[in-house]
């Protein structure tokens, strides 16, 4: 609309863990089945099964919604296309020196057999000792709380008391560490502890890095294996690396006697066999911070692996620098904190997920026929390569004295993080690594990027430092963070609290027991489906009414004034809905006013005939126009949503459509034309400028106003945008103030009609007295037509030097304005003082009533605390009600005294 050439592209990434569980717990559910019983090939064409039968449904909401992306690019992280940019990007990375392997610590999610990465690692704090559920565990377990025992100290009498919050993890100590410093350990450096259940030797070790001596005991265990900080200290001091779990997270051969126990059943076990043998001293509350799965739930623990790493401090100072110096810009700016804090302290990057759906990492395990298997943990055994063909081909050079035909290749099972081909999208999609691709010519690098502020780290750092790495560009110019969508509670949303809001249930409407069935449908526990049916039945107890897609979008783009958060209230999208009528009530009032022979104006140029509304209304136009504008360019999407729904609904509709209803209905074809003209121009205009938020309902009604001579557009879509350079004459400040006060003065003569309690239908008569004589002047040119309209009252503009007539109620406006509002002959003042007296008696008895119930001796005793707070507030509200009736009979008095 804008005239510039541009592609939103369409895409979706494969979600290889979420994917992977929500097909196993099918296949569970439905056949009894795990994926090792089907085998990798035909567990990954159930996956893609799947994904044909489910995966579309973001794609559909998307289109539903008006997205207007370009679907013949559509694309999908495992599509040939992006799977072939997968591995060349591996591969170069490696080439480059970006990738290696190692034999690290991962963080380890039992529940899903597999590492994932630090930021998929949330951090759950406990203030202190709590029992929480384990993923594949009975019962719930104690977490939060600080175990103290003690080890002998070989061939003597003396004892070392550790604390850790992990006692399960002492199975695989290797060493006690002890501050150089610390005088209480001085004797014991370089003796032995002895381990009470395996009788493992520990040597006592001195370490100023890892023990802080005024800390507990002074003394730490140390776990090589399974912590990060004793990993660092083992790497110090040569230590040895015992692995005391399985993949499934039980204990396995080195933990014995606890071999085959659940890690959180061994934790008990080791308390219970520690306390029998008089080596436990003290349990405790500890706050602290629990790592667990983002994905499963399950509590991680950090193992040694062989993986695939990608080196990611030197790229993480490229994009730290590109934010720096301009290249990339974050809109809210805020987050530039947030992606520098995280930058800074960017770790190597884990890539090997232990799953069967996703992108099978391109290394391939050298071994020649007739030696023994080689060490899969040492890099040098591998070969990295874009296919199995040149894997041959690398292992030949690599082994140049052996028969080729003695050489095979297996490979790594393992397969990519998601994250890993997300990272690519922005350049992968438009023909990457084929840089001579038309599209990506055309469109790399990106302007835009648009997306959630949770997926800053997961994702946008992945594409900046990937893109500069392998393009040598920064991928897109800016990146707007959109708000997080929550319920009007401001809760998350989450499939177990049943608050969970699919847009094309707001749009088309839905019956609660037809969203209790989708609920049904998925992968819900009973207890937990149990909970989300009745947090739905709170919410949402007649279901969700239906709103449209128009009322969706502009809610969406209307709540981002909220920041971080949007915490979605339906009724506010039903008053969007609303709104909707408004504008197409509005059109249809235009077409029936234009008549079916009207043609527009060649062009929206003022002819200088405008009346001084018409004149009003297109100022206001422009104001709208020029406020849209300045919104669009900062995306500040509420502060465009809030400057046309005011030219619309408080300008248009409320003010100028009402004003020229008289004008309309009077027939005269000469007198309507300006009006005719200007309303066209509004319509016309309005539609195009609300275009971006509701597509639909403005592609439908202006297919139905009359075109202006020499326009081709066929759609709305393709029409120019209003700009400000279009109408910025229109502006006329002067004029808008003085209708401003017009609309003052016809909201207080409203107010008073109400407060008096003067049927609408019932013309008034009001004195509107001027202290100024330009006032006066502007109002006897025409503008107390509006109030007679817009009031339905007959009004006399009275020079300051005039008073009202007796039996006039007085309202001031400003300064210089008051109105009269003549109550004569509308009221009888005695009968209305007798209806508020009878109605100040009725709430005084039953003020005193409440009064006395509440002075009862036992009131606040037996009385619920929920209760007596809704009683205090009846009598607020009712001593407020009391006070309204005495101002009001006090008004009635004086007015009837002055008669």
């Amino acid at each position: 609309m804008s005239g510039r050439n541009v592609l939103w592209m369409p895409g979706t990434d494969h979600a290889g863990i979420a994917t992977q569980v929500v097909v196993e717990k099918k296949l569970q559910r439905e056949r009894g089945i795990t994926r090792h019983d089907l085998g990798r090939e035909a567990f990954v064409n159930e996956v893609w099964k799947w994904k044909d039968q489910y995966g579309n449904r973001i794609k559909e909401q998307l289109k539903r919604l008006g997205s207007s992306l370009d679907w013949s690019r559509e694309c999908f992280t495992m599509d040939e296309k992006l799977s072939k940019a997968v591995v060349e990007a591996f591969v170069r990375l490696y080439d480059q020196g970006l990738i290696y392997r190692g034999v690290r610590l991962v963080n380890w999610c039992s529940a899903l057999k597999t590492a994932i990465s630090d930021i998929e690692v949330d951090k759950k704090e406990l203030a202190g000792r709590t029992l929480l559920p384990v993923p594949g565990h009975d019962g719930k377990y104690e977490f939060g709380v600080l175990v103290s025992f003690a080890y002998k100290v070989e061939e003597t009498d003396e004892e070392i008391i550790i604390a850790t919050t992990r006692i399960e993890t002492m199975l695989g100590d290797t060493a006690v560490a002890v501050h150089p410093d610390d005088q209480r350990y001085t004797h014991l450096h370089g003796k032995f502890l002895k381990h009470p259940f395996n009788g493992r030797r520990i040597p006592i070790i001195t370490d100023g890095t890892l023990v802080d001596m005024t800390f507990g005991t002074g003394a730490v265990k140390v776990t090589p294996a399974h912590d990060p900080n004793d990993y660092d200290c083992g790497k110090r001091n040569n230590l040895e690396f015992i692995n005391i779990f399985d993949d499934d997270g039980a204990i396995n051969e080195n933990g014995a006697p606890f071999q085959g126990m659940k890690r959180f059943d061994a934790r008990n076990a080791i308390m219970k066999a520690l306390e029998e043998k008089g080596l436990l001293k003290e349990v405790k509350d500890n706050p602290m911070v629990l790592p667990v799965c983002s994905r499963s739930k399950d509590v991680i623990e950090p193992r040694l692996k062989p993986q695939w790493w990608v080196v990611c401090q030197g790229m993480a100072s490229e994009a730290l620098a590109a934010a720096k110096d301009g290249r990339l810009e974050f809109i809210p700016a805020s987050h530039n904190t947030i992606w520098n804090s995280w930058l800074n302290n960017c770790h190597d990057w884990c890539v090997s997920r232990q799953l069967w759906w996703g992108h099978r990492i391109p290394a391939y395990l050298v071994t020649i026929e007739g030696k023994e298997q080689p060490d899969g943990d040492n890099q040098s055994n591998w070969v990295i390569a874009r296919s199995h063909e040149e894997a041959m081909e690398k292992a030949i050079l690599q082994h140049p004295d052996v028969d080729p035909s003695k050489i095979k290749l297996e490979q790594d099972p393992d397969v990519l993080d998601t994250w890993f081909s997300s990272g690519l999208f922005p350049f992968s999609t438009l023909g990457w690594p084929n840089v001579e691709s038309p599209d990506y010519k055309a469109f790399y690098p990106n302007a835009l990027l648009e997306t959630g502020h949770d997926i800053i780290f997961f994702w946008v750092a992945r594409m900046v430092m990937m893109g500069i790495t392998l393009t040598g560009q920064v991928p897109f110019s800016q990146v707007y963070l959109h708000a997080m969508v929550r319920d009007a509670h401001g809760r998350k949303m989450s499939k177990s609290l049943g608050n969970v809001i699919d847009p094309i249930d707001v749009t088309e409407g839905i019956k609660l027991e037809d969203m209790q069935h989708g609920l049904e449908q998925g992968n819900l526990d009973l207890a937990e489906l149990a909970k989300a049916k009745a947090g739905q039945q709170k919410d949402f107890p007649k279901g969700i009414s239906e709103c449209g897609t128009d009322a969706m979008r502009f809610a969406l783009c209307a709540y981002t004034s909220q920041g971080r958060d949007v915490n979605l209230d339906i009724d506010r999208v039903v008053g969007y809905r609303n709104f909707c009528n408004k504008i197409w009530n509005a059109t249809k009032f235009a077409l029936m006013n234009l008549g079916d022979h009207f043609k527009p104006n060649a062009n929206a140029a003022l002819t200088g005939k405008e009346r001084p509304m018409e004149k009003w209304i297109l100022s206001r136009l422009s104001h709208a126009i020029i406020q849209a504008d300045e919104a669009w360019r900062a995306y500040d999407f509420s502060k465009a949503t809030t400057a046309i729904h005011s030219f619309w609904l408080y300008e248009l509709c409320d003010v100028y459509l009402e004003a020229i209803k008289p004008l309309m209905r009077s027939g005269d074809p000469d007198a309507c034309r300006g009006s005719q003209d200007t309303l066209y121009t509004c319509i016309e205009m309005g539609l195009r400028l609300l275009h971006p938020f509701m597509p639909f309902v403005t592609e439908e009604l202006w297919q139905r106003i009359p075109r202006r001579e020499g326009s081709q557009e066929v759609s709305i879509m393709t029409c120019q945008y209003p700009a400000p350079a279009q109408v910025e004459t229109w502006r006329d400040e002067q004029l808008e103030n003085t209708v401003k006060l017009t609309l003052e003065i016809t909201r207080a003569t409203r107010a008073m009609r109400d407060g008096y309690g003067i049927k609408p239908g019932v013309r008034l008569q009001v004195f509107i007295t001027l202290k100024t004589d330009e006032l006066v002047a502007t109002f006897q040119s025409g503008f107390s037509n509006l109030i007679d309209v817009l009031a339905c009252a007959d009004v006399i503009i009275l020079p300051k030097t005039k008073e009202a007539p007796e039996g006039c109620a007085i309202n001031v406006v400003n300064e210089n304005c008051e109105i009269n509002l003549q109550l004569k002959g509308l009221i009888d003042f005695a009968v209305e003082i007798k209806k508020l007296e009878k109605n100040k008696e009725k709430t005084l008895q039953q003020l005193e009533a409440l009064q006395k119930k509440m002075q009862a001796k036992d009131y606040e005793t037996k009385v619920p605390k929920n209760v007596q707070l809704s009683n205090d507030e009846r009598v607020i509200k009712m001593k407020q009600e009391i006070e309204a009736l005495d101002a009001a009979i006090l008004r009635y008095q004086k007015l009837s005294a002055s008669n």
